[in-house]
């Protein structure tokens, strides 16, 4: 099954592929072909891992939140790919303030309730934030704030799926599986460029 992010144009579509018990098998197969590539971010490096259509990963190499281990960093090819190529020219456009939205096909593992969360992820805009709570009401599930916090804490495609526009209700930037820092200076850097704000916490 695979859901499409609803209210965006044809060519600003990302997507995400379901996968449960029932399609695991066609998963594992599905990542045989998955290249890796790092890239130099003013953040630190970031491990990039695509397939031939779907990009899968973007996660910081170094967090002290959620350490990658020698296996997970590892770059399997050096060969030019498309969609990683593309994918390293918007994150480079994103750095630079030239890029307010992605357009790259993605596709997480994930159940559904999983899914439906970082489906939302993607509709709160370049240069806001909004809490927890406003994200379960938005999945339609009030009561699922702590779930919602723990599957925003999962995403792995790191600024693409941007986890990082969720804060707490009383405004504290609370977890991040980067690291507060980054989370802090991507906050900060959307705000400058959306809204001509240098600082924001």
């Amino acid at each position: 099954m695979v859901f499409i992010l609803a209210g965006v144009s044809d060519s600003k579509k990302l997507y995400f592929r379901q996968s449960n018990k029932h399609s695991s098998k066609f998963f594992n197969i599905f990542l045989m072909g998955i290249q890796t590539a790092l890239f130099e971010s003013p953040l630190g490096t970031l491990i990039i891992k695509v397939s031939e259509a779907n990009l899968h990963a973007v996660l910081f190499t170094n967090s002290l939140k959620r350490p990658l281990t020698a296996e997970n960093t590892s770059v399997e090819s050096h060969h030019s790919h498309v969609l990683m190529d593309e994918c390293k020219k918007q994150l480079e456009e994103y750095f630079a303030g030239k890029r307010l939205q992605f357009d790259l096909p993605v596709q997480q593992e994930g159940t559904p309730f999983q899914q439906s969360v970082w489906a939302a992820l993607l509709t709160i805009p370049y240069g806001r934030t909004i809490s927890y709570l406003e994200l379960s009401k938005r999945i339609g599930n009030v009561k699922a704030t702590r779930a919602v916090g723990t599957t925003n804490g999962s995403n792995q495609v790191s600024i693409i799926v941007p986890c990082h526009r969720v804060i707490g209700s009383n405004g504290d930037l609370t977890g991040y599986g980067g690291d507060l820092w980054r989370k802090k200076w991507l906050l900060e850097h959307e705000d400058k460029f959306a809204n001509g704000v240098q600082t924001l916490f």
